[in-house]
């Protein structure tokens, strides 16, 4: 990272902490302090009562809804804050706590914009989902080019391995409730990613993983992650099968998150709600992580009426899972959407438009919490 680079995220940081400040009040009236209810809002006569948010009506369900959270976003645009302030339980960050963040050199530890965060959710009552402690993405330069020239080792990368983790979840002890703490690691056959952790490692780092995260913080819920998994399909049985033989073991394994990233062109996982009862019948928490459904744009009506399908289809089989407890959009407002960027010519994949107005998708999980009251 540059120093003007550095220069404009420590701005942006500065903001953040002071927006917190001038916002905290009026959410924590409605949200005081700890994830429930918001009940008892006064209104003068003549001044109808807003409807109710997402958040408001999730928890009456006992479930968290969440969503991933760009930090520079939220530093420096107030509609986007309040939003995030407004409709949700829970936040997820988006980037500020993978390891090419956190750990940009080996051994110096940048927390400050996951701390922002972290502060961000206790100032309006929100939890934290941490992501992701090992992925095969987004790593540091010095860690990747490291292996690659032999200088770190398969026994020394087990070390740096063991030593980010336990630096990581140490830190937030006590602030997330749960952490994917492997991400993406199955191909779509079922057979494990051929990532640097496999082929230096074996396929024990990842109970190793889980072991140490636990160790570091017995009270957080530790998640598997990936995307392609909403069905019965060879990628979620392998899951199936690892976290079957792990908790055999006695590895912490406690969780498995869905990210459910969909397309429209493409049909709903109608077995989602099965996938998700078979984990729950092993034990595990569940979660939708990472919800959102692209389509090729410019959107019309009948693509907005599909999305919205899609995404109260998501909502539905995780209220109807026993162990889900939290559900997660990935973003919310298609001004900040990873989608168009990732894939050619698709986009609008969230709930909000890019002007924070409601999409049918919106109304759509809105109704589907009101109707499940």
């Amino acid at each position: 990272m540059n120093s003007s680079r550095t220069g404009l995220r420590r701005a942006a940081l500065a903001v953040l902490s002071a927006a917190l400040v001038a916002t905290a009040a009026g959410t924590a009236q409605a949200h005081p302090g700890k994830v429930g209810p918001a009940e008892g809002h006064h209104h003068g006569k003549g001044h109808p009562k807003p409807a109710a948010s997402l958040r408001d009506l999730a928890d009456r369900r006992h479930v968290l809804i969440g969503t991933a959270v760009d930090t520079t976003a939220l530093a420096e645009d107030g509609a986007y804050r309040a939003a995030t302030a407004r409709e949700f339980s829970s936040v997820t960050a988006e980037n500020a706590m993978k390891w090419e963040v956190v750990e940009p050199e080996r051994g110096r530890y940048d927390w400050s914009a996951a701390d922002e965060l972290v502060r961000f959710a206790r100032a309006h009552g929100q939890q934290v989902r941490g992501h992701t402690l090992l992925w095969h993405n987004q790593l540091p330069a010095w860690l990747t080019e490291g292996v690659a020239d032999g200088s770190i080792d398969a026994k020394e990368l087990r070390k740096i391995l063991r030593e980010h983790i336990t630096a990581e979840v140490k830190h937030f002890k006590g602030k997330i409730y749960q952490w994917d703490v492997v991400n993406e690691v199955f191909e779509e056959d079922g057979s494990l990613r051929d990532s640097i952790w496999l082929q230096q490692l074996g396929p024990s780092y990842i109970a190793d993983a889980f072991r140490w995260a636990h160790r570091a913080d017995p009270g957080a819920k530790l998640f598997m992650n990936d995307y392609n998994v909403e069905g019965v399909n060879a990628k979620s049985t392998a899951y199936y099968e690892l976290a079957k033989k792990l908790r055999a073991q006695g590895v912490p394994v406690q969780g498995m998150g869905v990210q459910a990233h969909l397309d429209i062109q493409y049909g709903f996982p109608t077995d989602l709600a099965a996938n998700l009862a078979r984990f729950d019948r092993l034990g595990l928490r569940t979660a939708i992580t990472e919800a959102d459904v692209r389509m090729f744009t410019p959107s019309d009506p009948a693509k907005l009426a599909r999305q919205a399908s899609d995404y109260r289809g998501l909502l539905a089989a995780c209220l109807a899972t026993k162990g889900c407890t939290s559900f997660t959009v990935w973003g919310f407002t298609d001004k900040y959407s990873w989608v168009p960027g990732t894939f050619e010519g698709e986009g609008e994949a969230n709930i909000l438009d890019a002007d924070f107005r409601h999409k049918p998708a919106y109304e759509a999980l809105r109704e589907e919490l009101v109707k499940r009251h």
